[in-house]
C-alpha cells in the first residue's frame, strides 16, 4: 500500500505534465496553418478584376443585317473580357443547321472574339449562337441570324440555340448548392465565433457541436456539387455533363473553379480548428495553456475564415464594376459580419430549444456582437449598393433592385425582432441579479462547467454538463431492484426520464423572461432562413447598374460598306467598317477589305460641333492585309460624324472616301 500510495503522486503529476504539453503542441499546430492559410488566401489575391458584368455590346455582321459577300469571319464584342468555353463557344449555322464555322474562337482584340467562317459560304439566313462566363461568375448566352445575298428560311430554332445556360434542372440544382454554400458558412464561422466570443463553455455542450459541424459538412458538400456541376450550368448541360472530366479541367482552371478548389482546402484546414475547438480546447489544462490555444484558435480561425470569405468575393460581384480594390475586403467584412450574427443567432436558437440554460453573460455578450454587426452590416450594405445600383430609378426599375428592396426590408424586420431579444436579455440579467441566491454561473471557467437553472422544489438543478434529456437513465438507474421484474425497471426508468423531462420543461416556461426571449430568438432564427435565400438569389443576379446602362445603350454597332479604287492593279475593292459599340465614348474599329492593301488610315469628324479629325491609324489583324483593328478609339460626343477611309493598296495607288454615320 505505501509503495503505492507513492507511485500515484508520481502519475497524477507526470499526467498533468502531458496535459500541459498538448495545449502547447496544438498552439504549433495551430500557428502552422495559420500560415497555410494565409497562403491559400493569397492564391486568389493575385486574380485580376474585371470591369463589369458582361453584355453583348456588338457583332459583325450585325444583328439581323443582310451583307452583299460572305464574311471571312464572325465578331462579337462584350462590354467586358469573358471566359469562352472551349470550341462551342460560338457557333454559326447554315440554314439547314449544319455547322459552318471553322476552328475555335479567338480574342482578337480586346473584348472582341471571332471565329473563322467556312469559305465560299452560298446565300441565305445564318444563325449565330454563343455562350460566354461573365468576370463576376454568370453564364450568358444568346442568339442571332444575319443574312448573305438576301434572307432565306431557316430549320434553325434562335429560342433553342440560345441555350439554357444557367437554368433548367442544372440550374436549380446550382443554386440549391449556392444557398447550401451561404448556410454552412454561416453556421460554421458563426457558431465557432459565438463559442470563442460569447461563451467558450458552450464548447462542451452537444447542441453547438452539431450547429459548427453541420456548417462544415454542408459548406463542404455544397462546394463539391458546385464544382462538379460548374461545367453543365456554364454550358447549359445535364447532370451527366458533370461527369466530363475536360469539361471539369476547365473549370478549376477558371476564376471561380479557383475559388472552388481553395475554398476546399481551407476548409480541410478548418475541418482541424473545429477538432481542436471540441476536443483539446474542452480538456482541463493549465490556464495559461489554454489561454495559448484560445489565442491560435481565435488568431488562426479568423484569418481561415476570412480567407473562406475571399472566396466569394473575390470571384463574384465583388470583384467586377467600380472600385474593385474597395468593394472586395468590404464584401468579406460583410459576409464576416452576416456568419457573427446569424451564425451565433442559429447556434443560440439550437441551445434554447435543445441544450442546457445559456448563462445570462454569454447572453449580453452575444447581444453585443449582434448589435456590432448589424451596425457593420448596414455600413458595408449601403456601399454595395450604391455601388451594384448607381440611381434610384436602378432600384426600382430591375430584379436586382427589387430583391434589394426586399432584403433590406427582411433585415429591419430581423433587427426590430432582434431589438425585442435585447430587452429580453435585459431581464433574463436582471433577473439573475435580483435572484443572486440562486447560482447561475457564467461557464467561461477553464473546465466548461454549465449553467445551472433555478430548479423547482424536489428536483435537481439542471447543468451543461449534464443536460435533462428524454432518454432513459442509464448505470445503476436501470439495474433491476430486488424482486424487481428488467422490464418494470425499464418502464419504471422511463416514467423517471418522462417526469423529469416535464419538470424541466414546467421550469423552463417558468422563467418568463427565459422563454420569451427562446421564442424570440426560434422567430429571428426563421426570418433569418429566408433572408439568406434572397442573399444568395441578389448574388446570381445581374447587378442594377449593369443592366440599367445595357438597357439604355443602343444595341448593336454601326457598319459601314464603302467601295474605293485606288486605280491601281488589284486597287478596286469594298471595305466592311464597323464602329463598336457604336456609342459615344471609347469604341473599337474594324476594317474588312476584299483585296489585299498595305495601309489603312481613319479620320473621325463631328462638323456640328467644330471637333476633329481625329486620326487613327488600324493595325494589321491578320497576315493578309485584309483585316485592320483599331482599339481604344475615343468618340467624345453623339451626332452625325464624318468618317475619311483612306486605302493604300501600293506605293503610289491611293484613295480616300467618306462617309456618315449616327453615333448615338
Amino acid at each position: 500500500m505505501t509503495e503505492a500510495a507513492g507511485r500515484v503522486p508520481w502519475a497524477v503529476e507526470r499526467a498533468r505534465g502531458e496535459a500541459r504539453q498538448v495545449p502547447r503542441a496544438v498552439a504549433r499546430v495551430l500557428l502552422a496553418l495559420v500560415v497555410a492559410a494565409m497562403a491559400l488566401a493569397g492564391v486568389l489575391a493575385d486574380a485580376r478584376p474585371a470591369a463589369a458584368h458582361a453584355s453583348l455590346t456588338g457583332t459583325t455582321p450585325a444583328e439581323g443585317s443582310v451583307v452583299d459577300r460572305a464574311p471571312q469571319e464572325v465578331t462579337l464584342t462584350f462590354s467586358e473580357s469573358v471566359g469562352l468555353s472551349g470550341a462551342d463557344a460560338i457557333r454559326v449555322l447554315d440554314p439547314g443547321g449544319d455547322r459552318v464555322d471553322d476552328g475555335a474562337p479567338a480574342e482578337t482584340a480586346p473584348r472582341t472574339y471571332a471565329v473563322p467562317l467556312t469559305p465560299g459560304l452560298p446565300d441565305g439566313t445564318y444563325t449565330v449562337a454563343w455562350q460566354a462566363v461573365s468576370a463576376d461568375s454568370h453564364p450568358i448566352a444568346g442568339a442571332f441570324t444575319f443574312s448573305i445575298g438576301a434572307p432565306s428560311q431557316t430549320r434553325v430554332s434562335l429560342a433553342d440555340e440560345a441555350g439554357n445556360a444557367g437554368g433548367g434542372p442544372v440550374g436549380f440544382a446550382y443554386d440549391l448548392g449556392r444557398y447550401a454554400g451561404y448556410g454552412g458558412f454561416v453556421l460554421l464561422v458563426g457558431g465557432a465565433a459565438f463559442v470563442l466570443a460569447c461563451w467558450r463553455g458552450g464548447a462542451s455542450v452537444e447542441p453547438v457541436r452539431r450547429v459548427v459541424v453541420t456548417g462544415w459538412v454542408t459548406l463542404t458538400g455544397s462546394t463539391l456539387v458546385l464544382l462538379l456541376l460548374r461545367h453543365p450550368y456554364v454550358t447549359g448541360g445535364s447532370f451527366a455533363d458533370a461527369l466530363d472530366l475536360g469539361g471539369l479541367g476547365a473549370v478549376v482552371a477558371s476564376r471561380t473553379g479557383t475559388a472552388l478548389v481553395c475554398r476546399l482546402l481551407l476548409l480541410a484546414i478548418a475541418a482541424l480548428f473545429v477538432a481542436v475547438l471540441f476536443g483539446a480546447f474542452t480538456q482541463p489544462g493549465e490556464q495559461h495553456d489554454r489561454r495559448d490555444v484560445l489565442l491560435g484558435l481565435a488568431v488562426g480561425g479568423g484569418l481561415v475564415a476570412t480567407a473562406l470569405a475571399a472566396t466569394w468575393a473575390l470571384s463574384e460581384h465583388a470583384s467586377t464594376g467600380l472600385q474593385t480594390g474597395v468593394a472586395i475586403p468590404v464584401d468579406v467584412v460583410h459576409l464576416l459580419a452576416v456568419a457573427a450574427w446569424l451564425g451565433g443567432l442559429a447556434t443560440l436558437a439550437a441551445v434554447l430549444r435543445h441544450g442546457p440554460p445559456v448563462p445570462r453573460g454569454a447572453l449580453t455578450r452575444f447581444s453585443r456582437v449582434a448589435l456590432g454587426s448589424v451596425l457593420v452590416l448596414v455600413g458595408t450594405g449601403v456601399y454595395q449598393s450604391w455601388r451594384q445600383v448607381g440611381s434610384f430609378s436602378a432600384l426600382t426599375s430591375t430584379g436586382y433592385g427589387r430583391l434589394l428592396i426586399a432584403k433590406v426590408l427582411l433585415v429591419a424586420v430581423l433587427v426590430g425582432i432582434a431589438s425585442a431579444s435585447r430587452r429580453w436579455v435585459g431581464r433574463v440579467a436582471d433577473a439573475g441579479d435580483r435572484g443572486a441566491g440562486t447560482p447561475e454561473a457564467d461557464t467561461d471557467a477553464p473546465e466548461g462547467v454549465g449553467a445551472v437553472l433555478p430548479a423547482e422544489a424536489g428536483t435537481a438543478p439542471v447543468t451543461d454538463a449534464a443536460p435533462a434529456t428524454d432518454a432513459a437513465p442509464t448505470g445503476t438507474d436501470t439495474a433491476a431492484p430486488e424482486g424487481v421484474s428488467p422490464e418494470r425497471a425499464a418502464q419504471l426508468a422511463r416514467q423517471r426520464a418522462a417526469m423529469a423531462t416535464a419538470r424541466r420543461r414546467r421550469a423552463q416556461e417558468a422563467d418568463v423572461p427565459r422563454s420569451a426571449l427562446r421564442r424570440s430568438v426560434l422567430t429571428e432564427a426563421g426570418v433569418a432562413v429566408v433572408l439568406l435565400a434572397v442573399t444568395t438569389a441578389l448574388t446570381g443576379t445581374e447587378p442594377a447598374r449593369t443592366e440599367a446602362a445595357t438597357a439604355a445603350a443602343p444595341a448593336g454597332s454601326v457598319t459601314l460598306t464603302v467601295p474605293f479604287d485606288t486605280r491601281g492593279p488589284g486597287g478596286q475593292g469594298t471595305a466592311d467598317i464597323q464602329v463598336d459599340p457604336g456609342r459615344s465614348g471609347e469604341n473599337t474599329v474594324h476594317i474588312y477589305t476584299d483585296v489585299d492593301t498595305e495601309e489603312i488610315g481613319v479620320a473621325f469628324t463631328l462638323p456640328a460641333r467644330d471637333l476633329g479629325p481625329i486620326s487613327v491609324t488600324p493595325e494589321p489583324a491578320d497576315g493578309t492585309g485584309r483585316h485592320w483593328t483599331a482599339t481604344g478609339v475615343q468618340l467624345p460626343l453623339p451626332g452625325e460624324w464624318e468618317i475619311d477611309l483612306t486605302v493604300r493598296t501600293s506605293d503610289i495607288d491611293q484613295v480616300t472616301e467618306q462617309r456618315t454615320f449616327t453615333l448615338n
